[in-house]
């Protein structure tokens, strides 16, 4: 059992054993003693019980222990140097008539630079890390900014990263010199003869402008400062609020997300971006992205919750268990998302000429399928026969997402001969030609013709279990010559080229919405009927005009 004490070390509280204080008492002593002459010794003295403190503080945390012992005076007694030492090496110093301050040894650490500084004293700082000149650092910002601004960028947040050099042991440790009795008075030797060089020099420095401007904003920083620390504490509180709002809405999102796709089951793999996914990697990519996102989402939450309310955070081995299984969810989503993004490395296509009838009247009405077909499997789940007998389902208009939507389109052009043809050609992708071929031939294209009307099917189908891959038909109707073409509104949206429904009512005096358009197949592409009468076109090849006919 050993008696403690409590001593105050410049404003910190210590326990300290009653042995380890005499140790360190009569330590002070015979430093204070030594330095009781020199220009400032109580400068001095104060710098190196600082010193101590922090040395102190150290220990306790590294230790996990609440009282100093002998063991710990003497080690840093040790580190620091005692005055024999001290002075032996003073006579040293005197005899080689080398200089302590360019003979630094010590472990340089990073900080900024109060002393010469044009902003926050970074470049200073960087620059005795690194020992080198300040000039050629702040010439390597002056010039990043030129690149997008990236040097401003940095500096700002260098600025905000590093800290500032305060205490006389910062600026040493800052210019590698070694924190013991040699050091501190060297430096602060060097201090005393910067200011006398200083101010003998007075006389002859002016000022430059550009110092002014720094000192003005570096008193505007410091009131701004200032202000944020104090009102400014109820801004960032509210902020804090409404970011852990935000983490907690988003992550709320993600989890309903994931429920309602593992809810669906395949219902919603013709949604995008569920249908560029095979039903093999659906769930892996699902979950991995969930993981993903939801981590970062969780962390920013603990971390704001922390800066506003000191609560306490996880646990380093659960934090570092949560950090590697993220990792992991990364690299799974990678591995899965780049074995999809390799089924569109190829392309392929193929396509069949298919003869229509001729209608008798020679007019054919375009339209928009709003039957519905089923797959088998579909057929069996809904038990189409029994449940919708003699019935026919149709199509709702936003049974299909934008992308099946728009994988048709509808090119209109003139027949070489007396009958209309339609050529259907398939296009999809596929981390192979081969595949790519077969995704092609495993979709189907439905079109329907009853005498003059022809209805073509709203998207093309995919067979089941197929994943999308870019799957697309581009339909090519050849209509003969002089024959009468109806569009509808409905699937003009399908249609290339100059067909405009719009203007061809408007210029027959017909009412905008008005539900069709009658078209006429020149030899140059369809034109729009006017009433009963057809402008002849021009042939390519010749200049000689046809006269216009009657239509019947």
């Amino acid at each position: 059992m050993n008696k403690t004490i409590i001593i105050n070390i410049n404003g910190t509280v210590f326990h300290i054993e009653e042995d380890a204080y005499e140790t360190l008492r009569n330590y002070m002593t015979d430093v204070k003693r030594h330095f009781l002459n020199s220009a400032d010794s109580l400068e001095i003295t104060t710098d190196i019980e600082n010193r101590i403190a922090e040395m102190f503080t150290d220990i306790l945390a590294r230790e996990n222990k609440q009282v100093i012992v002998e063991q710990d005076v003497r080690l840093i007694i040790e580190q620091m140097g005692t005055v024999e030492d001290f002075e032996h090496a003073e006579e040293e110093t005197s005899t080689t008539h080398s200089n302590y301050a360019y003979n630094n040894s010590g472990t340089r650490t990073l900080f900024r630079d109060p002393d010469d500084h044009l902003l926050g004293g970074v470049c200073a700082g960087l620059a005795n890390y690194f020992d080198i000149q300040t000039i050629w650092v702040r010439l390597a910002f002056a010039l990043s900014v030129v690149f997008f601004g990236t040097g401003v960028l940095l500096y700002a947040i260098l600025w905000i990263v590093i800290p500032r050099a305060i205490t006389r042991a910062d600026r040493m440790a800052m210019k590698g010199e070694k924190l013991n009795l040699q050091g501190f008075k060297n430096n602060f030797e060097e201090e005393l003869s910067a200011v006398r060089n200083h101010l003998s020099n007075l006389h002859a420095e002016a000022r430059p402008i550009i110092y002014k401007f720094r000192d003005f904003v570096s008193e505007f920083f410091y009131h701004l400062g200032k202000f944020i620390t104090g009102a400014g504490r109820v801004l960032v509180k509210i902020l804090g609020i409404a970011i852990l709002l935000a983490c907690l809405g988003f992550a709320i999102f993600l989890t309903v997300c994931l429920g309602m796709a593992t809810v669906w089951g395949d219902s919603h793999m013709h949604m995008f971006p569920f249908s560029i996914m095979s039903n093999q990697y659906a769930n892996r990519i699902l979950i991995s992205g969930f993981v993903v996102a939801i981590i970062p989402l969780v962390a920013i939450f603990l971390l704001t919750l922390r800066a506003i309310f000191n609560t306490r955070t996880v646990d380093k081995s659960i934090g570092s268990v949560i950090f590697v299984l993220w990792l992991f969810a990364i690299g799974v989503l990678a591995y899965y998302g780049t074995k999809v993004a390799a089924g569109f490395r190829s392309s392929a296509s193929f396509n069949q000429t298919l003869t229509l009838k001729p209608s008798s009247k020679n007019i054919y009405y375009l339209k928009l399928n709003d039957v519905k077909y089923f797959s088998h499997e579909d057929s069996v789940r809904l038990n189409m026969k029994s449940n919708f007998q003699n019935m026919v389902v149709t199509i709702d208009g936003d049974d299909f997402d934008e992308i099946e939507r728009n994988n048709i389109s509808i090119n209109i052009e003139k027949s070489d001969v007396s009958q209309p043809v339609l050529v259907e050609t398939f296009h999809a992708k596929g981390s192979r030609y081969d595949d790519a071929l077969l995704n092609a031939r495993n979709t189907k294209y439905i079109y329907v013709q009853q005498d003059s009307i022809i209805k073509f099917d709203r998207y093309l189908q995919r067979n089941a279990n197929t994943g999308w891959h870019d799957q697309s038909v581009e339909l090519t109707l050849k209509i003969p010559l002089n024959a009468t073409v109806v569009v509808d509104n409905d699937i003009n949206r399908h249609i290339n080229g100059i067909v405009d429904i719009r203007e061809c009512n408007t210029t027959n005096k017909r009412s905008e919405d008005f539900p069709s358009a009658a078209f006429v197949m020149t030899a140059t592409g369809l034109q729009c009927k006017i009433d009963t009468l057809v402008t002849a076109a021009v042939k390519p090849d010749s200049a000689k005009v046809v006269k216009p006919a009657k239509v019947k």
